[in-house]
């Protein structure tokens, strides 16, 4: 351990919080979290013999240590969950057990919506959060939510209800009334928005809305609210990870050399895009958000293009365009920064539509291929001024041209790993988007255009016909028999112009 090091571990604090453990190069090669963070980082460079090879090797390679504080063990144990999805430290994945990832599942769409546990995320309309290194803790954490913002955890719970679970109020009580469908999905995106690291947020609509119940004179709920805020403050008391292992956003260096080097503000809410298709079908694209470094999935959207074919330029002026609409500024604000997956000619193509919307909002690209980070300095850009300078000063490679600077920073910089996870971020969500519609063109017949057939009336005709082809060759009565004579009806003017094209 260097003298600077030791000096720093002097200065640790006895608070919950989230550590960075770096190389000589300033990579950072293992993240961490504490219940303690005096206690927990200082314990790496204390003579042990039980060390295993692996985390010997980390030690002997620790030459420096920064970290974040926060209020409770709780907030500690989201925060590492995501630091490690935008560093992915080479020593957290040599370290880790791939058996003991877990991610908490919420099917908020569902008509039963539940809180669960898996191994294994799936592209089914269900939010998850993860992964997680330690699944007892993150249950442990999960209990302690439940108090605060009640939720099912099995179907049957959700429909019929559980009379103890519910008496003492970590139930719903969809069953019973006590709590509306629309109510209870309020309930479980303020546990999601909880999820993401904004507890600040949380607590300060529920004070607002306690404040609005008190003034109506709804005193039962302004209680209920009151309790619900005596709660979240009793997380901060409990233990959940003790020394087994909100965010400073002052301290979010991603965020702060992002600021320096492009000499904006922080950038509080970024906008990420991308655009997915294949051949130029089922065209989609992305808009992610992360807000204060932070993924703030509630915000992302989606966009089918409405301009056809293989045009990833056009595409992206079309999204941009469509984003500066006057209704969706109003609707969802400006971003302090947009970043664009590609290189020139998107970003040129991004800029063009910006332009044309009367905004100067800063815009980057990000290049695949080298990770370039793409700056126009032609135009409005508000980039240009000074570029050069900040990015030499942050150890970049500059390569200059007429209408853009190409910036080359250290690949394992703070800077780049941020804007690598909301390009992937954005990539993933526009990929997830194209899939589905690609499924659902795949799946989709000449029945899906009949007014008066619905999802449940064509899995009954494919069920007693065997394909939309079988039910060409139906007879009216096996129809009418069916359906009734009024959709019979409608539905064999379908097949005469389906017959009709097929000839």
């Amino acid at each position: 351990m260097n003298a600077q090091l030791k000096e720093k571990l002097k200065t640790l604090p006895k608070t919950p919080g989230v550590y960075f453990h770096k190389d000589e190069s300033g990579e950072t090669i293992y993240i961490g979290k504490a219940a303690v963070l005096k206690n927990r980082v200082r314990h790496y460079f204390q003579k042990s013999r039980n060390r295993d090879p692996k985390t010997e090797a980390l030690v002997a390679e620790i030459a420096d240590t920064e970290w974040i504080e926060t209020e409770s063990e709780i907030d500690a144990l989201f925060l590492e969950a995501e630091m490690v999805r935008r560093y992915l430290p080479r020593y957290n994945i040599l370290l880790r057990d791939d058996k003991s990832l877990s991610y908490i599942r919420i099917d908020i769409k569902s008509d039963f919506p539940t809180v669960t546990f898996t191994r294994r995320p799936l592209d089914d309309g269900a939010e998850y959060f993860g992964p997680y290194y330690q699944g007892y803790s993150v249950r442990k954490a999960l209990r302690l939510l439940r108090r605060v913002f009640p939720y099912a955890t099995t179907q049957n719970q959700a429909t019929l209800g559980s009379k103890l679970y519910e008496q003492i109020g970590l139930d719903p009580g969809l069953n019973s009334g006590k709590t509306s469908l629309d109510q209870y999905r309020k309930n479980l995106r303020s546990l999601m928005v909880y999820l993401r690291g904004n507890r600040v947020k949380i607590a300060t609509e529920l004070e607002k809305d306690m404040k609005v119940a008190a003034k109506a004179q709804d005193f039962e709920k302004a209680a209920r609210l009151r309790n619900k805020l005596y709660e979240m403050k009793a997380l901060k008391k409990q233990i959940i990870f003790s020394d087994r292992e909100f965010m400073d956003l002052s301290k979010d260096r991603g965020l702060n050399g992002l600021a320096e080097l492009l000499g904006i503000e922080l950038p509080k809410r970024i906008e990420g895009y991308d655009i997915s298709h294949m051949s130029g079908t089922d065209n989609v694209a992305s808009m992610v958000v992360f807000a204060n470094g932070l993924p703030d999935k509630a915000a992302y959207r989606k966009f089918k293009m409405r301009l056809k074919g293989n045009n990833d330029f056009a595409h992206m002026n079309e999204v941009i365009t469509r984003r500066l609409g006057q209704k969706n500024v109003k609707s969802w604000g400006l971003p302090k920064l947009f970043l664009i997956d590609g290189g020139k000619g998107q970003l040129s193509a991004a800029i063009k539509a910006r332009d044309a919307a009367g905004f100067n909002t800063p815009m980057i690209g990000l290049a695949k291929r080298e990770e370039e980070i793409v700056v126009s300095v032609s135009g409005s850009n508000v980039l240009n001024e000074g570029l050069r300078d900040r990015a030499v000063k942050l150890k970049g490679r500059v390569i200059e041209n007429d209408d853009f600077v190409l910036v080359n920073l250290p690949d394992t910089g703070d800077i780049v790993k941020l804007l690598q996870r909301i390009r992937d971020e954005s990539h993933r969500f526009a990929v997830s988007y194209h899939s589905t519609l690609k499924r659902n063109r795949q799946t989709s017949s000449w029945l899906d255009e009949v007014p008066s057939i619905g999802p449940t009336t064509k899995k009954k005709l494919l069920k007693t016909f065997g394909s939309a082809r079988g039910v060409l060759q139906a007879r009216k009565i096996e129809l009418e028999e069916l359906l009734g004579e009024s959709k019979a009806t409608i539905l064999r003017q379908y097949i005469r112009a389906e017959k009709k094209i097929d000839d």
